[in-house]
């Protein structure tokens, strides 16, 4: 299992970038535009700059759903292989069997 304080920030995370979401995608806009002035465009830059570091959707880390783990994440399951091979070898997930030659 996770440490408790990573998971937790994560949920934080998920949270600014779903609070900051319009902004950010305007203020991109703005940037991206060719139509901007350049003062606009640098007005933009620096808004964005001013926004939290965690509210960028990149800072997100997918987690397993059942023990938090971050590596070998199948985004499919939601879960990690290990904890996907578990539950699949109990029976637990419908529609997934153990291969066998």
């Amino acid at each position: 299992m996770a440490k408790t304080s990573k998971l937790e920030k994560n949920k934080k995370i998920v949270r600014l970038v779903l609070k900051y979401r319009e902004q950010r995608e305007a203020l991109k806009a703005t940037i991206k535009d060719p139509e901007t002035s350049m003062d606009d465009r640098l007005r933009a830059v620096r808004k964005l700059a001013t926004l939290p570091r965690s509210s960028s959707p990149v800072r997100f880390r997918n987690r397993c759903k059942v023990t938090g783990r971050p590596r070998g994440y199948l985004r499919a399951f939601g879960m990690s292989r290990i904890s996907l091979r578990e539950l699949a070898l109990e029976g637990k997930i419908p529609g997934v069997t153990k291969s066998s030659w």
